[in-house]
């Protein structure tokens, strides 16, 4: 694939999505990941720790999606195919796999449960690096999640990940 045509999907957006933050999940993650401070399992702790709620541990975003995303709540705008299928799939019939290169998280407020968010993924990179006789595609996102009721931007995730031939 020509890399103007890896590039053509810049800008494009790759999923919208609501989730509701609840307490469970967002303890069950803190466990998942070995940690046990009590702020994020008790509301006496997060509000002693600063919190008007049960905050979420700096990764949770990385899977808030799958928690707290119920279909009726979805927005009915949905971005009309998918730019990563455009690209990765072509690159994934000649084989080579998927990785996950890196993540990061900018915090506006803290996450805390009660929450309701929502987010757009966009593209906002792509370029190819050769290392070892092989073509490394990376794709680079961005996911703006605002408050659903009053629009203030809450967190903005990037998410890094490459194809290697």
């Amino acid at each position: 694939m020509p890399e103007a045509a890896t590039k053509s999907i810049i800008g494009r957006s790759v999923t919208k999505s609501k989730v509701v933050i609840e307490r469970g999940p967002v303890s069950n993650f803190a466990v998942a990941v070995c940690d046990s401070d009590p702020v994020y399992r008790d509301l006496e702790a997060a509000r002693e720790a600063g919190f008007d709620a049960i905050p979420v541990p700096p990764t949770f975003p990385f899977v808030m999606s799958n928690w707290g995303h119920f279909p009726e709540n979805q927005p009915v705008d949905l971005p009309s195919g998918n730019p990563l299928d455009e690209l990765l799939g072509p690159l994934m019939a000649k084989g080579g796999i998927i990785l996950h290169g890196e993540q990061e998280f900018e915090y506006h407020r803290p996450v805390v449960v009660g929450d309701v968010l929502t987010g757009e993924s966009i593209i906002i990179d792509t370029y190819r690096k050769e290392s070892k006789g092989r073509t490394m595609t990376f794709v680079v996102t961005e996911t703006v999640w605002k408050d659903d009721t009053t629009g203030e931007s809450i967190l903005t995730s990037r998410f890094n990940f490459f194809h290697r031939s």
